[in-house]
């Protein structure tokens, strides 16, 4: 799963994904690497790792992972091919959700492009652009849906109220994500025009350093701004994850976080922001050899969680055994669990839970 983070010049974007792009930035214990200059696999915070890494010392500890992707090249004008417009438009179309970073803070060494800090004048500049593209896409079916309708194709019929609609919204300057759909239409007819605006979003406002923890009236504007949205927001400083990513231990960065009466970096937020973003969620195996975070979608059946381990487990699934992080962590080892009864066999409708931890049985 992909995150995109997009954002005006000099709003923070770069910094931040260069934080976010930096072992230090991120945990003790877990390295980060890149693919590309501009796109980074970032491992997902979890105290629950570094617990079941102290009762069970294995090997080897892997973490969740969210792949972020550092959009550039958005101006005006980039739904029409402006700046690196196409490409901008043709990266964010891949992406299974946005970050957008705004600019909330002052400062006149810091020049803005449009000569003044507005946060949501910002968005507006974004929205515009990318529901241009929208716009774009739902015309080119609405010309196919017509033709079918004239005919009195009951289901073109359907869909030419919804595509009419979704024009409509558009034009009216709405994204497409704040629009009330039934489940069904939006299932059926919506998600698959692969609309941007439609994409679940993170609004990321990078603030100063004194308004890092309580935010400021430039968040509040934002905040009363996506009340309709269906969107998430933070808001963080991107000039202190910087200082954090010039510290060497995590020890003093944990005492620079004290400093400034923060429980934990903002970069650490935006990733377990992006995770439930992306409608992800975590399972563990534990043994000697490793203890692993695996990441499926929430509402995975067991079966199909055991097949992001190896399709043939998924194919030859027998039954999965199942043990709660809670009871793991309580009783501090899978054998104590067994004796106490804890552990629990599931079989082919079992919806996995964030936190189980699981063994497989299979046959192929």
């Amino acid at each position: 799963m992909k995150a995109g983070i997009v954002g005006l010049p000099n709003v923070g974007k770069s910094t931040l994904f260069n934080c976010l792009s930096n072992a230090k930035a991120q945990s003790a214990n877990f390295p980060f690497c890149t693919i590309e200059p501009n796109i980074g696999i970032v491992n997902v915070p979890d105290l629950r790792l570094e617990k079941l890494e102290a009762l069970v010392k294995p090997e080897r500890v892997l973490p969740a992972t969210v792949e972020i992707v550092d959009i550039a090249g958005l101006v005006k004008g980039a739904s029409k091919g402006e700046g690196l417009g196409n490409q901008f438009l043709a990266n964010i179309r891949e992406t299974d959700a946005i970050i957008h970073v705004l600019r909330c803070f002052d400062d006149d060494n810091i020049i803005h492009v449009d000569g003044s800090v507005n946060p949501l004048r910002d968005k507006e500049t974004i929205d515009i652009e990318l529901q241009f593209k929208d716009l774009e896409t739902v015309e080119k079916k609405l010309e196919k849906v017509n033709r079918a309708a004239r005919t009195g194709n009951k289901e073109a019929v359907k869909e030419k109220v919804l595509l009419d609609l979704l024009k409509t919204e558009l034009e009216s300057s709405n994204n497409v994500r704040s629009i009330d759909f039934k489940d069904s239409d939006r299932q059926e007819f919506i998600k698959p025009l692969q609309l941007i605006t439609d994409k679940p979003v993170l609004y990321v406002c990078n603030v100063d350093e004194k308004s890092a923890e309580n935010g400021n009236m430039y968040v509040e504007k934002v905040k009363n701004a996506i009340s309709k949205e269906q969107a998430g927001l933070l808001f963080l400083a991107v000039s202190i994850e910087s200082d954090i990513n010039e510290l060497e231990s995590f020890e003093e960065r944990q005492l620079f976080l004290d400093d400034l009466g923060l429980s934990e970096a903002g970069s650490t937020k935006l990733i377990k922001s992006a995770y439930d973003l992306l409608n992800q969620q975590t399972y563990f195996t534990a043994g000697e050899k490793e203890v692993r975070a695996w990441t499926i979608p929430v509402g995975t059946s067991a079966p199909q969680a055991a097949g992001v381990i190896h399709t043939d487990f998924e194919k030859g699934f027998i039954r999965a055994e199942v043990i709660s992080y809670q009871d793991y962590e309580q009783l501090g080892s899978e054998i104590k669990v067994k004796e106490a009864g804890k552990m629990r066999v599931e079989g082919k409708d079992y919806i996995v839970k964030d936190g189980d931890i699981m063994h497989f049985r299979f046959n192929v």
